[in-house]
């Protein structure tokens, strides 16, 4: 698993840390293994990382399975869920997993792509 950096920052300094990236590279380093996720905007990330999807993070973490069952553990729709997963597989947060069922059919199984994610929101 790695570690994921959600933030806001401008576009300018998105390419200032690629570039910093691209230094270490071509001196011969092995950059940190991270994932960031960069939002221009706080109001945008809050958006996306909600309380209700940051607790379906923490879920599918501690304990990897099913939409239904996830649903089931966080007593919410799970139409609703599988509506958060997307948006969250979508940011690289979640992945989904389809496993076959013995005799019948495949299950979509929910696992976590991170640690820890890390949020960082500067207001101007």
């Amino acid at each position: 698993m790695r570690n994921v950096i959600v933030k806001t920052g401008s576009t300018e300094e998105f390419l200032t840390d690629v570039r910093e990236i691209g230094r270490q590279i071509e001196s011969g380093k092995t950059p940190q293994p991270e994932y960031t996720l960069t939002f221009e905007d706080p109001g945008d990330m809050f958006a996306v990382m909600t309380t209700a999807r940051l607790e379906l993070f923490r879920t599918a973490k501690a304990d990897p399975s099913s939409i239904t069952a996830i649903a089931q553990r966080l007593h919410r729709d799970r139409s609703t869920v599988k509506k958060d997963v997307d948006i969250l597989v979508a940011a690289g947060l979640l992945t989904i997993e389809e496993l076959p069922l013995p005799g019948h059919g495949r299950q979509k199984f929910i696992r976590a792509t991170a640690d820890r994610i890390q949020l960082q929101a500067f207001v101007a």
